[in-house]
């Protein structure tokens, strides 16, 4: 179901245009013109997820329909083309998501990003610590208006059993003067277990001693708040950092991962794989490692065009899925897969390959105008102990006695030496 999105406003020009962005970002729109159609609209419904507010309607020129909102509990974003300071510290002083001077072209943009970031922040976890319960739950209010996933705790120490507990949180925002672990020293202790790349930090303190930004910094904080701080420059320092970290986070996606069928790369296949490996010899774990080409893959591009020969790898990784779902896949180049399965004994992990092999052999793939087939080769190993390299190579040299054979079969390395 589509969330709702109130926009207030009585330019229709300006409605128009956040109602498109709003219908883009995947919103149902309500629009209301003036003071009294609000009033109309919430008596009956309130079940919207946020609202843009235009400061001035017809028949409430003061800011009224913002507390009007807010009282129906719908975050609440303010447009307004009156930008003096007493007018911004009237806005601020209500629990408004944020406001946007409506100057130029600039303001649609931000909207949409703001409108971008209520959707998703709930996708963020933050963990606020400190020792005062009132300034403590002050952040978190704060946090909680642009939807993220907040935590709390009370000191450094309980501090880091929260982020033991919780993986997923993204940002620790601390306070400096805590019992029992200080703000810098669980900064401190969180860089030994977590990079920047993973887990942002923000300092924050009510101290006039401007060395605690810095010491902060060098103890690895990612940024420094002083208190009191406005609302204002609270959500651009959080929302600069969180983007850093997701952009970081997408970068690291696109390195490893195949941009067409988004499965592992060959590197990030490599690096993993081994250390996989390594640790299914400790515990004894029984695994296979398998190597897959599509047979006749260069006729399926020449006789049916490039296109359709992404849309085969693309199911055949949809498949790989499917079948290996516990395992690791990944595409190593062109058309040929890799499959690392663990916990099945050479049986079980022989009768999933060929469950594969036979899934794909009947299956029919549409591409466009045309549904082709396609059959694959595999080549496998089981338990090897030796280095990764070798093992590709094993599986390698199976997958190449598959396709001298006749395509479309399963050989192990090792079984054909015995034959």
């Amino acid at each position: 179901m589509a969330q709702r999105l109130l926009v207030v406003e009585d330019s229709k020009p300006i409605a128009t245009v956040i109602k498109q962005i709003a219908q883009a970002l995947q919103f149902e729109v309500t629009i209301a013109k003036s003071l009294a159609e609000v009033e109309e609209i919430l008596a009956t419904d309130n079940d919207f997820f946020v609202a843009t507010i235009d400061y001035s309607l017809p028949d409430a020129n003061d800011g009224e329909a913002i507390a009007c909102v807010l009282s129906h509990g719908i975050p609440g974003v303010v447009l307004t083309g009156k930008m003096d300071d007493d007018t911004r510290q009237k806005i601020l002083s209500q629990a408004v998501i944020d406001y946007i001077p409506k100057e130029n072209t600039q303001a649609f943009l931000y909207l949409k990003r703001i409108l971008q970031w209520q959707k998703t922040n709930h996708l963020n976890s933050i963990l606020v610590v400190d020792d005062s319960s009132s300034a403590r739950n002050h952040v978190v209010e704060l946090l909680k208006r642009r939807n993220f996933t907040v935590f709390t705790a009370n000191n450094g120490v309980q501090a880091l059993e929260r982020l033991a507990q919780h993986p997923e949180i993204k940002m620790v925002i601390t306070d400096l003067e805590m019992p029992e672990m200080d703000g810098i020293q669980l900064t401190n202790e969180i860089r030994k277990k977590y990079n920047r790349e993973n887990l942002s930090v923000i300092g924050i303190s009510g101290a006039s001693n401007g060395i605690h930004s810095a010491r902060f910094i060098k103890n690895g904080a990612d940024d420094f708040l002083r208190k009191p701080f406005c609302p204002e420059e609270f959500y651009c320092r959080i929302t600069q950092n969180i983007e850093s970290l997701n952009n970081i986070a997408q970068l690291q996606i696109a390195a490893t991962t195949d941009y067409l069928t988004e499965l592992l790369n060959r590197r990030a296949f490599f690096n993993e794989a081994q250390s996989r490996i390594n640790g299914y010899s400790k515990r004894d774990i029984s695994y296979g490692l398998a190597m897959i080409d599509i047979d006749h893959f260069k006729a399926v591009n020449d006789t049916y065009g490039h296109e359709a020969g992404d849309q085969a790898l693309k199911v055949i990784a949809l498949y790989l899925r499917k079948h290996f779902g516990s395992g690791l896949t990944a595409r190593i180049g062109g058309e040929e897969f890799a499959v690392l399965l663990p916990g099945l004994d050479e049986d079980q992990l022989h009768g999933k390959l060929e469950n594969f092999r036979r899934d794909i052999a009947v299956s029919m793939i549409p591409t466009g105008e045309y549904e082709i087939s396609v059959s694959v080769s595999i080549g496998a190993i089981f338990n090897s102990r030796d280095l990764l390299p070798k093992q590709l190579n094993d599986a390698d040299n199976a997958l190449y006695r598959a396709k001298e054979n006749g395509r479309n079969q399963l050989c192990v390395h090792g079984y054909e030496e015995e034959e």
